[in-house]
């Protein structure tokens, strides 16, 4: 399995279609988050693709997205019964 690296993708889109349109494609590639900020693993080719179908779907002169990569070298710390992000696997896309 490719080397993935824990990242935060987030998005503010001003189109209910967009956004909606937006919301599936980040899904796809999470493994958790809430309301328009999304915890995901990427491998640097499965990166490229995240950023190739968001740009498909966002309008730049309107919306934004952005894609943080987190220091691996730092601990994730969670609050309440949150539980820290973890790297399954394998992922179901559907």
């Amino acid at each position: 399995m490719a080397k993935r690296t824990l990242y935060l993708g987030a998005y503010d889109v001003s189109d209910d279609n967009r956004l909606r349109a937006a919301l599936k494609v980040l899904r796809n590639y999470s493994t958790g988050g809430q309301k328009s900020v999304f915890e995901c693993f990427l491998s640097s080719s499965e990166k490229r693709e995240l950023i190739e179908e968001i740009g498909a779907v966002i309008d730049p002169s309107d919306d934004r997205f952005f894609l943080i990569r987190l220091d691996p070298a730092h601990k994730v710390a969670v609050l309440g019964i949150a539980v820290p992000p973890a790297d399954p696997e394998y992922y179901y896309v559907g």
